[in-house]
């Protein structure tokens, strides 16, 4: 009977439930039960996974130190996803939750929202589309709580988060405008306004207005409840002081981002004590103290993850103080130490380069240039500043390179016999330690890894082997010799050390008892890969190497000569390096150089003592040169000085361009030989480069494709380091592909019209004569806009053209245009080609085959 009692009440209670919590009835019941069903099941679990998604983006975000922190702690990738897909499931789950909370516990009576938590339902949608990078979306759940609930009292923080939303959209100024209107008519307090100033200081920043954005971060650090906040708020402050100049104030504020030390996270503790480093004014500061300081910050082990940037800012600290040495050793370690920061990385290996550059490492510096390149964004301005100076030492490297082992050569084939094999007789012996020492360490590897297998396999049926007990280790102890697997292990290795591979049999000791090879050490040598009998480690095998035929020497002391020639003038032109390029030059002509880099040294050399203020020195050269060489031009400019100084209408460059205008006016014949010539004239000189490529163009525009090919392969391959064998290189790889194709496409396909007359060995007179006289026809054409060229075709062959058609038919018909009463109208032969097919033959010089395939 009581069983019966309780099962009819709590079916009576349901039922009572089920009518009075209808979401379409407006009683006290259902509002309380959606309000409680939508707070502690849907939206508590839609926050957890709001937060749980938002400590993923913070745990995967990188702060980058070295600009001005954004605000808000997260950053939006620029991928783009399909409709329904996520960046981050948490916020989708969240989404789903604030969805489920709207559709099931919404209870929308007569135009007016019932449940009081729909607004954070709403909120929690907009936010889960805010981190998931779906901003308009986003927008619409915070502008719908604005229309739809006016008296929540999550009113403010929908604006907030609407106004982040405007400025992920770009919408700075309409985020400034709204929250301007917020604050100046409500009363904010505590973390809402907290956020709202933190927001109108991102939205100034973002349109360059710094000083109003250094007010709003101070409200927002004072007002916010959160330490973490607070921390940043003050970074970025003194950041933004930084960035104005007013380094007292920016300190100031680290000071207050030191002063909180554990109470925020420890990346904005040790960015503020490296941001006060930067500042430090190293006329005035204490310096002890400032050392100090960074010795201290080294030395805390809590500071281990942060040492990369501790380290540069020491390496800042001895180099601006005069000690490079130690400066650059801290420049190392910070590599050593931190390897994820690329920005740190790229610095420090540009400030290395720097620092070998202006010590003349040229080489050194090249390769702490590629180093910085590694770490910069592709393409980028800084990208690009350190890509031309990396570029501007390809040549003194290359040459440096050749000068450097050409010399190295030079000195072992002007060494006796007896030397030449003393000085390989140290280099194998020294070759050979170096072999002892890797055969050791191998061995070493090699005990330690039997040692490790030994003991894992003593333990596998051993409980708890960490921690045995006194019994069984002294059980372990007292064990026959060979039947413990370690320390037999361990002898079988020594004695193979000491004797080798022997066989067990009498009398193994004797030296002649199955044994090959010199020694015991030789056999473990070669165990483990180390032949100490190999050629490397005999020095007849270096002595035959060295080249004997004196073709051979005297091109490697040509090769060498030259890169002496091209490092002086370089040194001088393009680094300045004066005293460097005088040790070049002096050294070249000291070496007997051939006779066409002996008066171009000796002039760049001269330069050098006038632009080192060696007037006695430069004086003699300069004696020297016009007594001794009195044909060259160099001579001629030091006779004349006033004279080469208004105009050098002979210097390689005025010859160069008034050949390069040739080209321009199709005199192809005459620019071959003339530069011809000048390669001839100016042989020595950097000028020659451009020459050849010059004669290549003119090649390529007189004879064609193939011809062309030809001449800028032979110009990449002898100027490779030049900047003129690039430029050919780069020809042949990425417009001669482009160039290949030599069939005919169809005329009536062609977009624009040529009509050709034809001159086959024509004066220029009568060429000019008929252009001067097509061109005054062309003139009386009406409704078409007709133009006329002379093109070059080959040696013998010019074209005059008729270009602006864009008919084929009206082309071929081209005599109609003209009235029949006209005397002078145009009645020699033309051919109409469309412009297509007209660029094919001047490539390809095959118009004898266009001709024969139209027909």
């Amino acid at each position: 009977m009581k069983t019966s009692f309780k099962v009819i009440f709590i079916a009576c209670i349901s039922a009572f439930l089920l009518v009075n919590c209808s979401r379409k009835k407006d009683k006290f019941i259902s509002r309380n039960f959606h309000a409680m069903a939508t707070e502690y099941n849907v939206l508590y679990n839609g926050n957890i996974a709001l937060e749980e998604g938002r400590d993923r983006l913070n745990e995967e975000y990188e702060d980058d130190y070295w600009n001005v922190l954004p605000v808000e702690r997260i950053a939006f990738s620029e991928d783009i996803l399909l409709p329904g897909q996520s960046k981050n499931e948490s916020f989708s789950r969240a989404e789903e939750k604030a969805v489920k909370a709207i559709q099931k516990h919404s209870m929308n009576i007569k135009g007016k929202e019932k449940n009081p938590k729909m607004d954070e339902a709403y909120l929690l949608l907009g936010k889960a589309r805010y981190f998931d990078q779906r901003f308009v979306p986003a927008l619409e759940a915070f502008n719908y709580i604005l229309y739809k609930y006016p008296l929540s009292d999550k009113i403010n923080v929908a604006r907030v988060w609407r106004e982040k939303t405007n400025m992920r959209l770009d919408n700075d100024e309409l985020a400034i405008k709204n929250l301007k209107r917020l604050l100046k008519l409500e009363h904010l307090k505590g973390q809402e306004l907290a956020d709202a100033t933190s927001t109108m200081a991102q939205a100034y920043l973002n349109i360059k207005v710094t000083d109003t954005a250094i007010a709003y971060l101070e409200i927002a650090a004072q007002s916010t409840t959160k330490h973490e906040e607070r921390g940043r708020y003050l970074f970025i402050k003194g950041q933004l002081y930084n960035i104005l100049g007013y380094k007292d104030s920016a300190n100031v504020t680290f000071d207050r981002v030191i002063d909180m030390h554990r109470k925020i996270p420890r990346d904005y503790y040790i960015g503020a004590y490296v941001e006060k480093a930067k500042n430090f004014d190293y006329v005035n500061g204490d310096k002890l103290v400032f050392s100090e300081t960074l010795a201290m910050l080294e030395e805390d082990r809590e500071n281990r993850p942060y040492l990369g940037r501790i380290y540069h800012q020491v390496g800042e600290y001895y180099l601006a103080t005069g000690s490079d040495s130690l400066g650059i050793a801290y420049y190392n370690k910070s590599l050593r130490t931190q390897r994820s920061d690329r920005e740190l990385n790229a610095r420090n290996y540009k400030i290395l380069g720097d620092l070998s550059f202006d010590n003349a490492e040229y080489k050194t510096a090249g390769a702490y240039f590629d180093s910085t390149l590694t770490n910069l964004t592709l393409n980028s301005k800084r990208y690009r500043t350190v890509k031309r100076e990396r570029d501007n030492l390809v040549d003194v490297i290359y040459y440096e390179d050749i000068s450097n082992v050409n010399d190295s050569i030079m000195y072992l084939v002007n060494l006796s016999e007896t030397e030449r094999l003393a000085h390989f007789e140290e280099y194998t012996t020294h070759l050979k330690e170096q072999a002892e020492i890797e055969r050791e360490r191998l061995e070493a590897e090699t005990r330690a890894q039997e040692m490790l297998n030994s003991n894992s396999g003593f333990n596998v049926n051993t409980k708890n082997s960490a921690f045995q007990d006194r019994d069984a280790v002294a059980q372990i102890a007292n064990t026959f010799y060979f039947y413990n697997t370690t320390t037999a292990a361990y002898g079988k290795n020594e004695f193979v050390k000491v004797w080798g591979n022997r066989k067990n049999e009498d009398n193994w000791r004797w030296s002649n008892m199955n044994f090959s090879g010199p020694s015991a050490l030789v056999v473990a040598s070669e165990r483990n890969g180390l032949d100490l009998t190999a050629d490397v480690y005999q020095p007849e095998y270096y002595i035959n190497q060295i080249p004997s035929d004196q073709k051979v020497i005297d091109s490697i002391v040509k090769e060498r000569n030259f890169a002496y020639y091209q490092l002086g003038v370089i040194y001088k032109e393009k680094f300045s390096d004066y005293e460097l390029s005088k040790t070049k030059l002096k050294t070249l002509l000291e070496s007997n150089p051939e006779n066409r880099l002996v008066v171009p040294a000796k002039y760049n050399l001269y330069k050098d003592y006038e632009l080192l203020g060696q007037t006695g020195e430069a004086e003699i050269l300069k004696r020297d040169i016009i007594n001794n060489h009195p044909d060259s031009r160099y001579a001629e400019v030091l006779s004349h000085p006033n004279q080469a100084a208004a105009q050098d209408l002979n210097s390689p460059e005025k010859i160069y361009e008034k050949t390069h205008t040739l080209l321009e006016a199709q005199k192809y014949s005459e620019v071959i030989v003339l530069c011809e010539d000048n390669i001839h004239n100016f042989e020595g000189d950097d000028i020659v480069a451009k020459f050849h490529l010059l004669k290549a163009t003119a090649i390529g525009r007189l004879y064609g494709y193939e011809a062309y090919s030809k001449a800028l392969n032979d110009v990449a391959l002898t100027y490779a380091n030049l900047p003129e064998g690039q430029r050919a290189e780069e020809l042949r790889r990425n417009v001669l592909p482009k160039l290949k194709f030599t069939g005919f496409l169809n005329n009536e396909d062609g977009r624009r019209f040529n009509v050709i007359f034809q001159f086959d060995n024509a004066s220029t007179e009568d060429i000019d004569a008929f252009a001067e006289r097509l061109d005054q026809q062309l003139e009386k054409v009406r409704y078409y806009d007709l133009t006329s060229s002379k093109d070059v075709y080959s040696p013998t062959t010019t074209f005059v053209i008729v270009h602006g058609f864009s008919n084929l038919v009206v082309a071929e018909g081209f005599r109609d245009l003209f009235k029949k009463s006209d005397k002078n109208k145009i009645t020699r032969p033309y051919v109409v080609i469309s412009s297509e097919n007209y660029q094919i033959i001047q490539i390809h010089k095959n118009l004898d085959t266009y001709f024969s395939e139209i027909k």
